[in-house]
């Protein structure tokens, strides 16, 4: 999966399975991070619910999760201002990052214990 970082914001793809059990991540899935939803795609509402797990994975204001593509379609491009890539990398996991102003980055040293 990949993560663009631009202007202060993280961007990535996103797949959608509404009407699940519960609300979590599930990790990878062809390149997008798969999420399910338990509300129903009707009237915004699995849309809704995916701002606001989002927006609490990333602890950052559910005004800070944009969906930038995809309103109607299980696959969505998702922002989220205040978060960088490799922030983003490391609470979901992900190729490396690619960074609008410094290209591609690589993957972040973890420090060793």
């Amino acid at each position: 999966m990949h993560f663009l970082e631009e202007n202060g914001a993280v961007t990535f793809p996103v797949r959608v399975v509404p009407r699940s059990s519960k609300n979590e991540i599930v990790g990878e899935h062809d390149g997008a991070l798969k999420v399910k939803i338990a509300s129903p795609p009707v009237d915004g509402a699995a849309n809704e619910e995916l701002t606001r797990l989002l927006s609490k994975t990333f602890g950052v204001a559910k005004s800070s999760v944009e969906i930038v593509a995809g309103h109607t379609s299980k696959t969505k491009r998702i922002r989220i201002n205040g978060v960088t890539a490799e922030k983003a990398r490391k609470l979901i996991g992900g190729d490396p990052v690619f960074s609008v102003s410094h290209g591609f980055c690589g993957k972040p040293k973890v420090p060793e214990s």
